[in-house]
């Protein structure tokens, strides 16, 4: 059959295969059409796509068909998922093949949830063994958590191959070809409008019926959150304070320069000695110890937030940082005064408890310290944990903030009055014990 008859029917494959899946998932109309399909001459083995296009080779596609439908549909959805959750734009910086292999393995575990006979296989007890492995360690089957995973897994490249044998559809090359950095950036804000999309039009159909599909609801949710600038939002329990250190925005050179020239060794005005700074004086750090948390993250968590902040000369020379372990009550209140400190609560930190989780027992806690005198200028609090436990009820006249390592399920909600941070885990990979060794040398910033 001549090239051009080929292209032709991969095409129509593409077409009825939109078609079946817009009638059992009439919610993901926009997303079935964001893409255009395009020859690809460079995609012989599979197809493809780079954020714009789907390149295809019709005999592929044809190959495709003839063995199943069904492979046609899942192989069509698992390329417009992967730009819904905007996998090709995340790749930099990252271990390739591990990378693919997680962006294949949540792509293919929301079509094995999909309650839909045009996806409908086999059960793969290999691959249903993996997700089970997965879920053991994560709330939520993002590429992110799963890359994580592979990485501390340690996998032989056996093991590496089996896997994307079990989970791999697409080709994943395109996604390293975008040279253009303005396009890519525009074709990422596409795909997330798409994703809030797709999250508003499952919310709503959910709610009308229960018909499954909550692991595309949650994934379109992670999809569609803006992503949040951990460092600046750190500046945020800063107040301003006077210290010691000439404020040159606020001099005139001009009147100083004129005094001495007119009247000899004699300026008419001297540069202010003091000048104003948002420092960090009083901040408390409360860590969830129950089984979800371990201490190496935790650890990473405390080094990436001190590196924040000492980089960015929050910190005063002495600050009061209380850290606070708690489960289902408070288990430790560490007091933490200087760098030195928190360095040595770092290196040798253990959690206590491992029951189960109740958050207000801290803020009890802080409000007694606050009665005391303890912490005087206490402007917030950070809660690092999963997410799941028992909130507080009552709105804190201080900022509240829970980090979390991961997007946590639906069914559990931060309160409306407090903040809630995904927390990248990628950025605290690169808070090293090296690196808070080397700015202990620095000189700490004057009062």
């Amino acid at each position: 059959m001549a090239q051009q008859d080929l292209n032709a029917v991969g095409m129509r494959i593409l077409d009825a295969s939109r078609a079946a899946l817009m009638i059992e998932l009439p919610y993901l109309d926009v997303l079935l059409c964001a893409l255009q399909s395009r020859n690809g001459e460079d995609v012989t083995s599979s197809v493809a796509t780079d954020g714009q296009y789907l390149f295809y080779t019709g005999s592929y596609l044809a190959d495709l068909y003839l063995r199943s439908s069904v492979k046609t549909n899942r192989t069509l959805l698992h390329i417009l998922l992967h730009c819904m959750l905007r996998h090709p734009f995340k790749s930099a910086g990252k271990d390739l093949p591990l990378w693919d292999l997680a962006c294949d393995t949540a792509v293919e575990s929301i079509l094995d949830s999909l309650p839909c006979r045009c996806l409908k296989e086999k059960d793969v007890p290999a691959r249903q063994k993996f997700y089970a492995q997965c879920l053991a360690e994560m709330r939520v089957l993002t590429a992110e958590s799963i890359y994580r995973k592979l990485l501390r897994d340690r996998r032989s490249e056996y093991e590496i191959a089996v896997l994307q044998r079990l989970f791999m559809a697409d080709d994943h090359s395109p996604w390293q070809k975008q040279e253009d950095e303005t396009n890519g950036k525009e074709q990422e804000e596409r795909w997330k409008n798409i994703a809030s999309q797709v999250s508003t039009a499952m919310s709503a159909s959910l709610t009308r019926q229960a018909d499954g599909g909550e692991t595309l609801t949650e994934q379109a949710r992670i999809a569609a959150r803006d992503e949040t600038d951990y460092r600046a939002f750190l500046r945020r329990f800063a107040a301003p304070r006077e210290i010691l250190k000439s404020d040159d925005d606020a001099f005139d050179p001009i009147y100083y320069t004129y005094g001495l020239q007119t009247f000899g060794n004699m300026p008419l005005i001297e540069p202010p000695e003091t000048r104003e700074e948002r420092r960090i004086e009083d901040l408390v750090i409360a860590i969830d110890t129950s089984m979800s948390t371990t201490g190496e993250t935790v650890r990473a968590f405390l080094g990436t937030t001190y590196s924040i902040l000492r980089t960015s000369e929050s910190f005063t020379r002495k600050f009061n940082i209380r850290i606070i372990q708690c489960d289902d009550r408070v288990r430790s209140d560490t007091v933490i005064t200087d760098a030195s400190q928190l360095k040595a609560y770092m290196d040798r930190v253990t959690l206590s408890g491992g029951s189960s989780t109740d958050f207000r027992p801290v803020f009890a806690h802080v409000e007694e310290l606050r009665k005391q005198g303890a912490l005087p200028a206490l402007r917030g609090l950070l809660y690092f944990t999963d997410g799941m436990g028992i909130y507080p009820t009552h709105r804190t006249d201080y900022e509240t903030a829970f980090i979390l390592p991961e997007e946590p399920p639906l069914a559990y909600h931060v309160p409306p009055w407090a903040i809630r941070i995904v927390l990248d885990m990628a950025e605290t990979d690169r808070a090293t014990p090296e690196d808070w060794e080397d700015e202990l040398k620095d000189e700490m910033p004057e009062l």
